[in-house]
């Protein structure tokens, strides 16, 4: 009888998220520093430059992001409002999309994880931008997305709501079946409403 202990499916695809994330950092920040280097000996003026350094800095705030989105969250694991906002900001800055994070104190890293699966399936139903806030009520987040145009696929969205129910994903969209399989494991149960000017998710 083979007794070994095998980890999750979930469990392993969350700690290679962890490690691919945690192993990119590094060379990121050091490309980062050659280039802030250059700028301040004044050999690399330019906008060529410029749109290495900025895009460097956008590499950087998603590699964040997605450590936390996709990566492992333990038990006892929190986030600081400071670290949270610093991500977003960088993150959306100066995009169509503005996200307005609500909690005002550090958080457990899985409620951060979910949060930031729940802004990551809602960015795919505002094509042309628009708003989103991130409210934590009673235990329970609660994220609201308004925008001109709401361009949700119903059976990705439904796919929240029933735990065990498959579907084809592309690789753009497994933070929906993600998001889903993550609230039930820590016993939460994603509610999703849409309109025609915005959705919410709370769970």
């Amino acid at each position: 009888m083979d007794d070994r202990k095998m980890f999750p499916p979930e469990d392993l695809a969350a700690l290679v998220g962890s490690r691919l994330c945690h192993d990119l950092v590094n060379p990121l920040g050091a490309i980062g520093n050659g280039v802030e280097l250059l700028a301040m000996t004044g050999s690399a003026d330019g906008p060529e430059m410029a749109l290495i350094g900025d895009a460097v800095k956008d590499a950087q705030a998603r590699i964040r992001f997605f450590r936390i989105a996709f990566g492992a969250a333990g038990a006892e694991q929190e986030i600081s409002r400071r670290e949270t906002d610093e991500i977003l900001t960088a993150l959306f800055a100066t995009g169509r999309l503005r996200v307005t994070w609500h909690p005002d104190t550090a958080l457990p890293r899985i409620d951060v994880k979910l949060a930031f699966l729940m802004l990551n399936c809602a960015e795919t139903a505002l094509p042309m931008g628009g708003t989103v806030e991130i409210r934590r009520r009673d235990a329970r987040l609660e994220l609201i997305a308004e925008g001109p145009r709401v361009n949700a696929d119903r059976a990705l969205w439904q796919l929240l709501e029933l735990p065990g129910q498959t579907t084809d994903v592309r690789a753009a969209e497994v933070q929906f079946p993600l998001l889903r399989d993550t609230a039930f494991g820590v016993g939460r149960a994603p509610s999703v409403t849409i309109g025609d000017a915005g959705l919410t998710i709370t769970l």
